[in-house]
């Protein structure tokens, strides 16, 4: 698996915490910034990783900014993206088992560092489940196409 991250400046901290996390599960990633706390615009980051997972460069991306809102605002707008913002780890397995998401977001200034590890890593692992879950995530995918 590879994953693209990237955060905005209201997510640097949690973006540093997932890519160690990553590391000692040897998950290979692509870190698409930003590198300080100075104020940017978060569509200018979650596009890059969106782009990048609805090309298969790469299988999933995370994002995080001060809530996570932007970040998924801004990533679903691309087609074939389903992004998830999640604050618990319920919602991590779930989305991934029913909804199939390849896009995590979430928010730092919502969540703590030891809980957005959890999130990523429970995120991060489970399978989608496919079976009566497979047809919903298709009406997803007719909708993005005016189907």
């Amino acid at each position: 698996m590879k994953v693209a991250i990237a955060s905005d400046h209201g997510g640097v901290n949690i973006r540093q915490e997932i890519i160690k996390l990553m590391d000692e599960m040897g998950i290979e990633y692509e870190d698409l910034g930003a590198e300080c706390g100075v104020s940017v615009d978060y569509p200018d980051y979650a596009l890059p990783v969106a782009r990048k997972v609805a090309s298969g460069e790469v299988d999933r991306g995370i994002l995080v900014c001060g809530t996570g809102i932007g970040m998924s605002i801004a990533a679903n707008k691309v087609e074939g993206i389903r992004c998830a913002l999640v604050h618990d780890t319920f919602s991590a397995k779930a989305t991934r088992e029913h909804n199939d998401s390849n896009v995590l977001a979430m928010g730092e200034r919502v969540i703590g560092a030891g809980l957005a590890r959890d999130i990523a890593k429970i995120w991060l692992t489970t399978e989608f489940e496919g079976g009566r879950h497979e047809n919903r995530v298709n009406k997803i995918k007719a909708i993005e196409q005016n189907k």
